[in-house]
């Protein structure tokens, strides 16, 4: 259940005729195969940060496939993990840019409750296989979030790293938003334009000038 302001969003979202198809699949694949995150995580994004508190949107991709990772957060691992390599690199930008030290752990809660909406452009995943869940549907449904997250004329920020959450960039169309893009914080692009990128004072500078509060990216 969806008790914010994401509930009447979703519920039409799920009405239509491709979610429908979707969720039987998705039913499906619970049924018979290993699955992350866990059912009650699939939303985890829309529950701990409602639409009117997103001020903030970072793109991934898909779950963590193994097991115990993810949580419905992009980017993001439960407690008890190791550090993704991603976020590690996260993690040193965000110390670079703002001199945040990093937590000994990997889970984004609390920048969720801050106001940033974590969103994978695929919401689940099988055991071990990434992408396992692509182009099944899901695309469809956070491109239809993306679309209203523009609609709507609060000031956001859109951040775009990597090909794949650089082109959603199309669907970003109101001139009220800032979009940031750079490389993937994954080892293998970090070192062309997401290291020094600043991603993080550049949200708060833009929030600041759009009389918003900033984001409080320390972690405990």
């Amino acid at each position: 259940m969806i008790n914010n302001d994401w509930a009447e969003i979703l519920e039409a979202e799920f009405q239509k005729d491709y979610y429908k198809k979707l969720d039987q699949f998705i039913q499906k694949e619970y049924q018979e195969k290993v699955i992350f995150p866990i059912k009650e995580e699939i939303f985890n994004a829309f529950k701990l940060c409602s639409f009117s508190n997103a001020k903030v949107i970072i793109l991934g991709q898909d779950p963590y496939h193994n097991i115990n990772q993810a949580h419905g957060l992009a980017f993001s691992v439960l407690k008890g993990n190791k550090v993704p390599p991603s976020l590690k690199n996260i993690y040193k930008e965000l110390f670079s840019d703002l001199g945040i030290v990093a937590p000994d752990h990997g889970e984004l809660t609390k920048w969720a409750e801050e106001g940033i909406l974590l969103l994978n452009t695929i919401l689940t995943v099988e055991q071990h296989k990434p992408l396992a869940h692509r182009k099944k549907g899901w695309e469809i449904f956070t491109d239809s979030i993306i679309g209203h997250l523009n609609k709507d004329n609060r000031p956001k920020v859109f951040v775009l790293w990597g090909n794949n959450a650089i082109a959603k960039k199309p669907l970003i169309t109101n001139n009220n938003h800032l979009i940031l893009t750079s490389s993937h914080p994954s080892p293998f692009s970090a070192r062309y334009t997401f290291f020094g990128s600043k991603v993080f004072s550049k949200i708060n500078k833009f929030l600041r000038e759009t009389n918003q509060d900033e984001i409080s990216f320390e972690i405990k």
